[in-house]
């Protein structure tokens, strides 16, 4: 074998009795132990990269890559919606929308009557008074938490987070009401958000999504009344309340948010205001129409029945009026239900008095619906005055040898703060009649409803009571209903001349014939310094205009301004397009 010699030599020993200098082995061992401290930090930091992009994966859904879209003017098609949050999934494979018009007209001035002095209801002493209010109803319900955990990680903690603390002790088993909401997915090239019967949508110009980004944005009327802002007694709620979101997203031009309101918008009689309500924030005052400046974030745009308002911040709204003299006025809706079908010998009138806004009305509709109600007749308007006298209700001309009334005094009276705050939601006075046989099938009366020293309305009533279900036909359709349109189908003026009117009036003219000119045709001239400040005022005004005459359009009478304008070849692209 092999003879290895054995060094005879001593290693030389430190203070601490360990060799100077380690050996080989030492030194494998060190070596060792660093490569697998590495590889344990190179391993831990890939499963937190693994756990983060999990977590966080439901936040990528919402914002996709612009490659996901298919073409440049093809709809973006909507996310199925979650079987927990509609009973019915709405159809949104078309771009186009069947939006229905208004439940009715909102200004009704037929049977209208001045009552002050009408004999008839002159006060009577030591009168039973009996004020009704069915704030606590069963009514459709605008829960919105089911809804939220569908969005993102953002939109789940400050969706709506007022409802959703309310709710927590309740069944649930109960669903989101499809007809208070609509949410749909939207690119740059914008489109439309409808809720159907109300009167509320959201418009959202193309450019308004940054180019690359889909958003899926949602729009509900809450009407739960501890969610509308705190008025003072001169104050008085004008629209529904109405959050659109998602909450913080980045727009890059105004959307348009439409409401009705309810005011008779005299502006010497009014100070009207814009409020918002951040998520788990309180209510927070934004702008008081007719004192913008370069600061306000909004504009808002007051027709005589709807109001537009103009922001780049997606939040809850609510306009809140404040009388300044006694004749500042608001409209009410008079409603008259009865029962579908009566067996028993009393039959009751039910009479709401209503915010003149087309949700007020659909809401009622849908509960009388759910109680079995119907509608006698027609609903009609009434302004009421900020004058303090209470609302009066009375019944007349009733035949006394069919029927008698079982209410002791000769009227009702609903106080006038309970009215003019617009906080108290299906306010209802109740008139019970009791017929003398069940072979009394016909009712036939008159219903006055006033204002004391104020305005009136007569209903002629003539029921049919009967033992079997009379049929009714509710003016309006609550079932499945498409709420989104996308892309240009969305627009009234067709994009190429859009694009061709923005590039010619951006720039200012010596002759005036500009956007600033096209603004005081359109009467959207009371605020010119906020349209100034837009990259484009002519795209601005332009989309105010679409929101104004949504959905129907009015080419013809824009083809009218821009001929007026001297714009003839514009007039001339909307004749091709055979749009009007």
């Amino acid at each position: 074998g092999f003879i290895y010699p054995i060094s005879t030599e001593q290693r030389t020993q430190n203070e601490y009795g360990f060799s100077s200098a380690p050996d080989s082995d030492d030194v494998a061992l060190y070596v060792g132990i660093v490569i697998a401290v590495i590889v344990c930090l190179a391993i831990s930091v890939v499963v937190a990269l693994f756990v983060y992009r999990k977590n966080h994966r439901d936040f990528e859904s919402d914002i996709i890559d612009s490659s996901a879209l298919n073409g440049g003017f093809q709809p973006v098609n909507i996310k199925a919606a979650r079987q927990d949050l509609l009973a019915v999934p709405p159809d949104l494979t078309s771009a186009a929308a069947m939006y229905r018009g208004p439940v009715y007209a909102l200004h009704d001035v037929s049977d209208k009557i001045p009552m002050t002095n009408s004999p008839i209801l002159d006060p009577l002493p030591n009168l039973k008074i009996k004020v009704f209010n069915t704030a606590g109803a069963v009514t459709p319900q605008d829960d919105l938490s089911d809804f939220s955990s569908k969005l993102s990680p953002q939109m789940t903690q400050s969706l709506l987070e007022n409802e959703t603390l309310n709710m927590k002790n309740q069944s649930v088993a109960r669903q989101t009401d499809p007809s208070c909401t609509a949410f749909g997915t939207f690119n740059s090239l914008g489109g439309h958000l409808v809720i159907p019967n109300s009167g509320v949508s959201l418009l959202i110009p193309a450019g308004a999504v940054p180019q690359g980004r889909v958003y899926e944005m949602y729009l509900t009327v809450h009407r739960k009344e501890n969610m509308r802002p705190p008025v003072e007694d001169n104050q008085t709620l004008l629209t529904p309340v109405v959050s659109c979101g998602p909450p913080g997203a980045l727009l890059t031009r105004p959307v348009i948010l439409t409401m009705h309101h309810c005011a008779e918008p005299n502006t010497e009689d009014w100070q009207i205001q814009l409020k918002h309500q951040a998520p788990q924030g309180p209510w927070e005052d934004v702008v008081v129409v007719g004192e913008e400046n370069f600061t306000t974030p909004c504009y808002i745009q007051l027709d005589p029945e709807a109001c537009h308002i103009l922001t780049e911040t997606l939040s809850t709204y609510a306009l809140v009026g404040q009388s300044i003299t006694k004749a500042a006025a608001k409209r009410l809706k008079l409603a008259i239900f009865g029962p579908l079908s009566c067996s028993s010998l009393e039959y009751s009138i039910r009479v709401y008095c209503l915010d003149d806004t087309q949700d007020a009305l659909k809401e009622v509709l849908q509960l009388e619906q759910q109680m079995g109600g119907q509608l006698l007749e027609e609903p009609k308007a009434l302004h009421f005055k900020g004058s303090t006298h209470n609302l009066r209700l009375s019944i007349h001309d009733i035949a006394h040898s069919l029927w008698k009334s079982k209410l002791l005094a000769k009227y009702q009276e609903i106080p006038f703060y309970h009215i003019w705050s617009g906080c108290q939601r299906n306010l209802h006075c109740t008139f019970t009649l009791e017929r003398f046989s069940l072979n009394t099938l016909e009712l036939v009366c008159k219903l006055c409803v006033r204002q004391v020293e104020g305005e009136g309305q007569i209903f002629q009533l003539n029921c049919s009571v009967s033992e079997e279900p009379t049929g009714i036909d509710y003016p309006m359709d609550t079932a499945d209903t498409v709420t989104t349109i996308v892309g240009p189908s969305a627009f009234s003026i067709p994009l190429p001349i859009r694009q061709k009117l923005c590039s010619s009036l951006d720039a200012p003219q010596t002759r005036g014939h500009d956007w600033r000119m096209l603004a005081h045709k359109l009467k959207l001239d009371r605020y010119l310094n906020y349209f100034a400040t837009k990259s484009s005022p002519t795209g601005v005004i332009l989309d105010l205009w679409e929101a104004q005459n949504f959905p129907d359009g009015n080419l013809s009478m824009l083809a009218a301004v821009l001929e007026e304008m001297g714009r003839h070849e514009t007039v001339v692209s909307l004749a091709a397009e055979g749009n009007y």
